[in-house]
């Protein structure tokens, strides 16, 4: 396991819930933690498929 990838993978625990997300708002915070530890490892293509979850977490509200 190369420096990168061990440091990438110790970022990645500490951004880690201790217990499953509760809500859509918990789920959302995990996300965010995740592509923040992505973003500190220099995991570009990782840190992408995070934004992506995360824009599926968001609350979708009618604009009426």
């Amino acid at each position: 396991m190369t420096m990168l990838s061990l440091q990438l993978s110790r970022a990645l625990a500490k951004g880690r819930a201790a217990a499953a997300p509760q809500s859509r708002a918990d789920l959302l915070a995990s996300l965010l933690r995740k592509r923040a530890a992505a973003h500190n490892a220099g995991a570009g293509d990782l840190e992408a498929l995070l934004r992506d979850q995360i824009r599926w977490a968001l609350p979708i509200h009618a604009n009426n």
